[in-house]
């Protein structure tokens, strides 16, 4: 069979040459940006994914290439022999790479033709994300995405560097595993040699990273495809990559120093920033008090102040009668923002809303007056703490939320990140890091009517609280961190329980009978007992962190192929209708009626 190339063989990118080149010849290929005929020369910007050059056929100087040049069209593919020349004064372009040269054609191969593309192959584009992902092969054409993708290999590329120059091992684990509940459900796959039964796709390498610590590997870490069957949002994917490690012999400290050098390599490696380590450490209760939420935006104030106190026997009833029922009450102040209209508020309160706010009471302050319907029920007492409180000033507008404390935090820590936008607070080119510890151990599940486990059942409580657990669950404090990067949850993690005994009562306190966590985790609980060390480690979003490094707003658009918002690939029509033979050969039935 005839090679189309010919003797014909790539020398350069599309961005690679300059005035250096100069007289020589080069060989590019790549695709048709665009075509225009200018009197007869032609001139095409050739395409590929480091950039673009412009190539000429000129009658005058070759008259068979500029012949074939006339079928040329938009993303057709081209190869393409000729000489580097100058491009002549006045059509020098200073927004392109090799904006100074051109390359005269002395030989030209079509290698394939192309129909019309649903979109233009252009920095932003006018069209459906539906529509791109439809065409995710044309999409990814583009360059804002191609460059996306190039920026996630170099972060893989920096990780790998920097934990295999630290000790870290890279160890596969399997994708095939069995049922575990880690607080998602699990996606199944069905057993043709075992019908009846299933695997499950991994949430995560948990159990076998702390396997692999027993069996003595020290350090552990794997850029990992992971699995979760849950309701999707901008950044989450039915299937996404974690960098996930693990560390034997170590405490909270020697994982997060681990973890920032690590960041820091990749933001210096990627965008050539450097990062001021350690990070900022906060306490998850300070977190919550001050911020509202466990992944708080550290580049802007804004600081709720928990009011409580003040307003318990107050004349306002709604507070009063919060706080006696063991709500809180918390107050925000928006400095400065006296001039919002009513509908400005009306809107807000219509924003809280969607984290189960009841309302949104406030008052501006004046130079002489506070003005709000809630003003006349406060005595000057309680007015002259409010103010000392909340630094409350005159064109100042303060939000108050009264109810359970979950409640009151999520409302008012989701209105002061809406707030930080509205006002302009944030400098978005800033990157501020803080670690979140100390996290819950349990948390209560008001459907299911029992503890959960806030992160895993395996992250160890605090030696302090571990007495707690049966009696005060609530108050058990784990030994768990998240990493936190403006607002996002980028990485977290936890040393991990290391003794059978412990293990167990965790799993008791959570509910589980012993027959039902011998069956799910046996084979760890026997591993912790043959000799397992301390141990700890963490997993990083890489989908996550590789947004935030390119500056995109949604995870799909640094992933070659995302799943859409109902978990489907609109590219190959995935998921699909396997067929009756195969369903039969697996012994599964469908019940749903088409």
């Amino acid at each position: 069979m005839t090679d189309i190339l010919g003797e014909m063989r790539k020398t350069h990118h599309c961005s690679a040459l300059g005035k250096k080149q100069i007289g020589e010849e080069v060989v590019l290929m790549g695709w048709v940006q665009r075509r225009r005929d200018h009197g007869g020369v032609i001139f095409v910007d050739l395409r590929d994914r480091e950039g673009i050059t412009q190539i000429v056929f000129n009658p005058e100087r070759e008259q068979a290439a500029h012949a074939k040049a006339h079928s040329i069209r938009s993303e057709f593919v081209l190869g393409v022999r000729g000489k580097v020349e100058a491009r002549p004064d006045g059509m020098v372009n200073s927004n392109l790479k090799t904006g100074e040269i051109e390359i005269l054609v002395t030989e030209l191969k079509i290698l394939n033709t192309a129909q019309t593309p649903p979109f233009m192959i252009e920095e932003t584009v006018d069209v459906s994300e539906s529509i791109r992902l439809k065409h995710r092969h044309i999409d990814l054409r583009r360059p804002q995405l191609q460059k996306n993708i190039i920026t996630r290999h170099k972060a893989a590329a920096s990780i790998r560097q920097y934990l295999n120059a630290n000790g870290f091992l890279d160890i596969e684990t399997p994708v095939l595993t069995r049922s575990t509940p880690e607080g998602a459900r699990d996606y199944l796959v069905p057993s043709r040699v075992n019908q009846g039964q299933f695997y499950a796709l991994p949430q995560s390498p948990q159990l076998f990273k702390q396997l692999l610590m027993v069996a003595g590997f020290d350090r552990y870490y794997q850029i990992v495809r992971c699995f979760r069957d849950e309701d999707l949002r901008s950044d989450r994917q039915p299937e996404f990559t974690q960098v996930d490690l693990e560390m034997s012999f170590v405490g909270e400290e020697d994982v997060m120093t681990i973890a920032e050098g690590l960041v820091s390599a990749l933001f210096k490696d990627v965008l050539g920033r450097n990062l001021v380590i350690p990070f900022e450490r906060l306490d998850y209760a300070d977190a919550i008090d001050r911020f509202g939420l466990d992944k708080p935006d550290m580049r802007f104030g804004l600081e709720l102040q928990n009011i409580s106190d003040i307003v318990e026997h107050s004349g306002f009833k709604v507070f009063a009668s919060v706080v006696e029922k063991g709500g809180i009450v918390k107050a925000l102040n928006a400095k400065g923002c006296i001039d919002f209209s009513r509908k400005e508020i009306d809107d807000l309160t219509e924003f809280v809303g969607v984290y189960r706010a009841k309302g949104l009471a406030w008052i501006k302050v004046k130079e002489d007056s506070w003005q709000s319907p809630i003003a006349k029920f406060f005595t000057d007492a309680e007015k002259e703490a409010l103010a000392e409180r909340i630094n409350m000033e005159p064109g100042d507008l303060v939000f108050f939320v009264a109810d359970q404390p979950k409640i009151v935090n999520e409302a008012l820590g989701h209105l002061r990140n809406h707030l930080g936008k509205k006002l302009n607070l944030i400098d978005e080119k800033e990157f501020r890091f803080v670690w979140v510890t100390h996290f819950p151990m349990f948390e209560y599940d008001e459907t299911e009517k029992r503890y959960q486990a806030l992160h895993h059942p395996f992250t160890a409580p605090l030696d302090e609280d571990y007495d707690k657990l049966f009696d005060k669950p609530l108050e058990v404090r784990s030994r768990a961190y998240d990493m936190v990067l403006n607002g996002s949850e980028i990485g977290g993690g936890s040393i991990r329980i290391h003794q059978r005994e412990r293990q167990e009562k965790v799993l008791q306190a959570l509910g589980m009978e012993k027959k039902d966590y011998e069956g799910k985790f046996g084979f760890l609980l026997s591993a912790l007992d043959s000799g397992a060390p301390p141990h700890g480690g963490l997993a990083f979003g890489l989908d996550r962190m590789v947004m935030i490094l390119c500056g995109m707003q949604s995870i799909r658009d640094v992933i070659a192929f995302p799943k859409t918002q109902r978990a489907a690939c609109l590219l190959t029509e995935a998921p699909s209708d396997p067929g009756r033979e195969q369903l039969l050969e697996l012994a599964i039935k469908v019940m749903i009626e088409k």
